[in-house]
């Protein structure tokens, strides 16, 4: 089965605070076309980016397909607060990188 990474679907994949105990994800696409080939390929699941962080379930505090925007939109909670001693990324910016890879399967 042909495939095409997300990075080359999406015209914005990011991360970012969401206050001082989340993080934020956005996966933006450029048409309504590709963000509903994508959402109805089922790689972008709540479940799918729980796997994919290797995080409980419990840790996502939001997941939604917001088809007005072309978006996909989904929110972490920190397991420490951001700028606390240890806190390997205190703007939530890195955290994005996993997503650039996942395959969604071509039409």
């Amino acid at each position: 089965m042909k495939t095409q990474k997300l990075s080359e679907l999406a015209k914005t994949i990011r991360s970012k605070n969401a206050g001082v105990d989340k993080i934020t994800f956005d996966v933006i696409f450029a048409d309504r076309a590709i963000y509903e080939r994508v959402r109805a390929s089922g790689v972008l699941t709540r479940e799918t980016v729980a796997k994919l962080y290797g995080v409980p379930d419990s840790r996502i505090s939001d997941f939604v397909e917001f088809a007005p925007g072309n978006a996909i939109k989904f929110t972490f909670f920190r397991l420490q607060p951001s700028g606390c001693a240890g806190d390997p990324d205190i703007f939530g910016a890195q955290q994005y990188a996993p997503l650039l890879d996942i395959e969604v399967p071509a039409d």
